[in-house]
């Protein structure tokens, strides 16, 4: 069903095997990025850490000074060419960069905001006048950027919006009139990156600056992330020149659309970086809480929850710097084809748009684990104000809603395997009817535990397997109209992700092992086998209740026996696997990997 080859197309993993050796790890980053890093992990240290209280209660200036001196560094312009003041770094590196500063609260938000979603549409669609006016700026915080797409009637159907934008007579001007809500980084913007209705349907973006006709609301009360300003931003017949429209009249949904894949994966990256601060800090307290004579670290409860924080970071980690240098990989092939870098990267983070959103979810419900379990690990502590994990578990919660519901991602990510198997870009139909023939075939009973981890690779064939059956017979069944059964269609984007980050996970354990040696690749492998050994029961529940959903009588039972042959694991001892992790991280007295 699945061939073995170097490099895949985004959205092929679902059909194809990825040789181990071709991926991306963490550990492979070089001496110049890992500088970088530890540039960014001493500004969060000595700038932003030290002043969370200060940052929550939005102390007048201090966003703002804390942006400039980001800037002066350089943190503001690492995916910025050079030739606009910036690093010019590639996608992984930036990627890393936002992980590190992830561990920032509200910091964190406001600096993506501002690099993400406020700089790069003028970087990736803006004219060479605009880049040259407005980048330099950008990326040293000279100005600061903010991005208005959501209005009170369209949030999650962002083509809905009904801010307007009228051609003045002499076509020197257009009038914007409306409403934006949630605004990141409104009360000290500068630069506003606006969409709106030309002609009543022709959604359209633009370089608005702030200025008469743009008045902001108050701050927003809210649950977590205190300190970022979040604001409504009105336009009352707000003049903007008709050179600062950005990109194509009635093409801003490119715009929105393709950032927001480049978003997804970040937000990422901001959720391991938060994750890894938060279980660091679970480790250091439950070394030092004493309870019965003994740190608490000691008891095989508490050490469940370390290792499980780990185990998840582990493995989103994987899958996320194996898809960025994915995206890097295409932006590079795209750039040999002629395409220009800004175009290059566009196209690069639209081809893995599918890994895109399963990061996003990934990321940010493993950052709500992690979280969780922090506060309950501190215990009382936990709920208490005074001490970090009331900031990280509030703070956790805005990244399920933060680019697209995490429902809208899981939706997202069927319907993109499906259109990209109608267009002919990934081949769904052959492995799915090679699967059909297998249910009513003769089970296999050779041997194929021969060769390093597999049975574990095995495994994720099966699980691939059991993705290619259900989605087969539910688009079967439903043709077109799958799109409304959301509970089906979610199950099967569960399932995906999982295959995802499972195989992501023991692909880099067995790179590690091949470049560093099994025994430094232990903790790795440990890892992988435990996230898989726990995966085979989420596959297994999500795919019975789809097909329990859709189908009865023969095709059920069919279906039921085929899942349960694809879900089947040897036995595995994680119990002991994650005594050992935790004993690790302990010793480590820190998220060590």
């Amino acid at each position: 069903m699945t061939t073995l080859t170097k490099k895949i197309k985004g959205g092929e993993f679902i059909v194809k095997e990825t040789d181990a050796d071709s991926i991306f790890i963490p550990e492979e980053f070089n001496e110049e990025q890992k500088m970088i890093a530890d540039m960014a992990k001493d500004f969060l240290r000595t700038e932003v850490l030290p002043f969370l209280d200060k940052i929550d209660v939005q102390e007048p200036g201090l966003m703002e000074s804390l942006l400039v001196k980001a800037g002066e560094l350089g943190l503001l312009g690492t995916s910025i060419p050079e030739k606009y003041n910036g690093f010019g770094k590639d996608f992984n590196t930036s990627l890393l960069m936002t992980e590190v500063v992830g561990g920032g609260h509200s910091f964190a938000v406001a600096l993506a905001a501002h690099t993400g979603i406020g700089t790069l549409p003028i970087l990736y669609f803006g004219t060479d006048a605009q880049k040259q006016k407005y980048l330099p700026k950008l990326a040293t915080g000279e100005l600061k950027a903010s991005y208005c797409l959501t209005e009170p009637g369209s949030g999650s159907d962002a083509l809905a919006a009904k801010t307007k934008a009228e051609l003045t007579p002499d076509g020197k001007h257009y009038i914007i009139n409306g409403q934006k809500m949630w605004i990141t980084n409104a009360g000290f913007a500068d630069v506003f990156i606006v969409f709106a209705q030309i002609d009543g349907d022709k959604f359209t973006g633009f370089i608005v600056e702030k200025g008469p006709g743009v008045t902001l609301g108050n701050e927003e009360h809210k649950m977590g992330i205190k300190g970022s300003s979040t604001r409504q931003v009105f336009f009352n017949d707000c003049k903007v020149p008709a050179e600062n429209v950005l990109g194509q009249i009635g093409k801003g949904h490119l715009i929105a659309f393709n950032i927001l894949n480049i978003g997804r994966i970040k937000l990422a990256g901001a959720a391991i970086g938060a994750s890894k601060r938060t279980s660091t800090l679970s480790i250091q307290y439950a070394k030092e809480r004493v309870q019965f004579k003994q740190p608490i670290a000691n008891f095989g409860a508490i050490q469940h929850k370390l290792a499980e924080q780990a185990v998840q970071i582990f493995a989103v980690e994987s899958a996320m710097y194996r898809a960025g240098a994915d995206i890097n990989a295409a932006e590079e092939k795209l750039m040999s084809e002629g395409k220009s870098e800004e175009e290059a990267l566009l196209g690069a983070a639209q081809e893995f748009a599918i890994e895109c959103a399963i990061l996003k979810v990934a990321g940010s419900e493993a950052l709500d684990y992690v979280a969780d379990e922090g506060v309950q690990i501190f215990g009382g502590y936990g709920f208490s104000a005074d001490y970090p994990m009331d900031r990280a578990y509030r703070d956790s919660r805005i990244n399920r809603i933060f680019e697209g519901t995490n429902e809208i991602n899981r939706l997202l990510t069927l319907d993109m395997f499906m259109k990209k198997a109608m267009k002919g870009e990934i081949d769904l139909m052959g492995p799915a009817m090679a699967v059909q023939k297998e249910l009513t075939g003769i089970p296999e009973f050779g041997n194929d535990d021969d060769g390093f981890l597999a049975a574990e690779k095995k495994t994720i064939k099966n699980f691939k397997k059991a993705l290619l059956m259900i989605a087969g017979a539910a688009a079967q069944k439903y043709m077109d109209k799958l799109a409304y059964e959301q509970e089906i269609v979610m199950n099967l984007a569960d399932i995906a992700i999982l295959i995802y980050i499972a195989e992501s996970t023991l692909l880099r354990a067995e790179k590690l092992k091949n470049i560093k040696g099994e025994e430094a690749a232990k903790h790795a492998l440990e890892i992988a086998k435990i996230y898989l050994n726990d995966a085979a029961d989420k596959v297994n529940i999500a795919g019975k209740n789809a097909i329990n959903a859709m189908s009865e009588g023969d095709m059920q039972r069919m279906m039921l026996m085929g899942l349960k042959r694809f879900t089947k694991v040897n036995p595995y001892n994680t119990k002991d696997a994650r005594r050992r992790l935790a004993a690790y991280l302990i010793e480590s007295n820190q998220y060590p990997f």
